[in-house]
């Protein structure tokens, strides 16, 4: 998609990090935006602090439920007429010893990070299909690349993710559709993902307080969002699937890779 100027995207996870970016550099665009995420009045000010210039409705929306994503969709429908790109790109964190993971922590990540993919893919792709045109954003991370120690349940997630938006893109060239699909697969980022915990149902302050203080100081070090969302607006105009961010991506892919061919223990990984 080349021309973006007076289309429309649904961006989820957009009241902060890399949403809220990919919202500012698609309205920078001219695009009109349709704003979702679950943290309401996070959302209202996100929405609030854009130019006045930028057409954009916000939705509360968990993205984990289907029916949310289906409502979401006759949102953007009823606002703008039409979606021509999908970023479905809310998640959260989560981990811990492969041993000590409760079945709660599973499913909260899986149910956030993957299902919600698979909700949006199934909700919007008919009618992109339908018009001819439209592009699909999946955030994945590089932990769908490969596999980092005590993020069992995010590796999981991000690996389902990329799976997902591989078989998209070969079912799409198949069909020889003009719809594009992309899979963005970024290491660290400057967001608020160390404390997304906070959203987690039952959860205690402290244990918000001690995952952020764990993964707060990669995250703070990491990448500005806008950097990521420029890489994603290329993507998106050029159909380009693979989006990696991170200088040390492809070296780490390799390792991985290697592993592989040669019927080795996978490597020792961090990202």
């Amino acid at each position: 998609m080349e021309q973006l100027s007076g289309k429309v995207v649904v961006v989820t996870g957009a009241a902060s990090g890399i949403g809220l970016a990919l919202v500012k550099r698609f309205g920078a665009e001219g695009m009109k935006i349709v704003m979702a995420d679950i943290e309401v009045p996070a959302l209202e000010a996100a929405s609030a602090s854009l130019p006045a210039s930028i057409e954009r409705v916000t939705v509360a929306c968990d993205v984990s439920d289907g029916d949310q994503i289906e409502a979401l969709r006759r949102t953007a429908i009823d606002a703008f007429g039409a979606v021509h790109v999908v970023c479905n790109n809310a998640g959260v964190g989560g981990g811990g010893s492969m041993a000590d993971i409760n079945i709660a922590d599973w499913k909260w990540v899986i149910d956030v990070d993957l299902w919600s993919v698979i909700h949006g893919v199934r909700v919007f792709l008919p009618g992109l299909l339908e018009q001819g045109e439209g592009h699909i954003v999946n955030t994945a991370s590089v932990a769908g690349l490969f596999s980092a120690p005590f993020m069992g349940p995010y590796n999981i997630a991000k690996y389902g993710v990329v799976a997902l938006s591989e078989t998209l893109c070969s079912e799409l060239a198949m069909q020889q559709s003009p719809v594009g699909v992309s899979v963005l697969c970024p290491s660290w980022v400057k967001t608020k993902i160390a404390s997304s915990a906070r959203n987690k149902p039952g959860v205690s302050s402290e244990e918000v307080d001690m995952i952020s203080e764990l993964a707060g100081p990669m995250i703070d070090a990491g990448m500005d969002p806008d950097l990521v969302a420029d890489a994603v607006i290329d993507a998106v105009k050029s159909k380009k699937f693979w989006i990696t961010t991170h200088d040390d991506t492809p070296a780490a892919v390799t390792l991985r890779t290697r592993s592989i061919i040669d019927g080795t223990n996978p490597p020792q990984l961090m990202h």
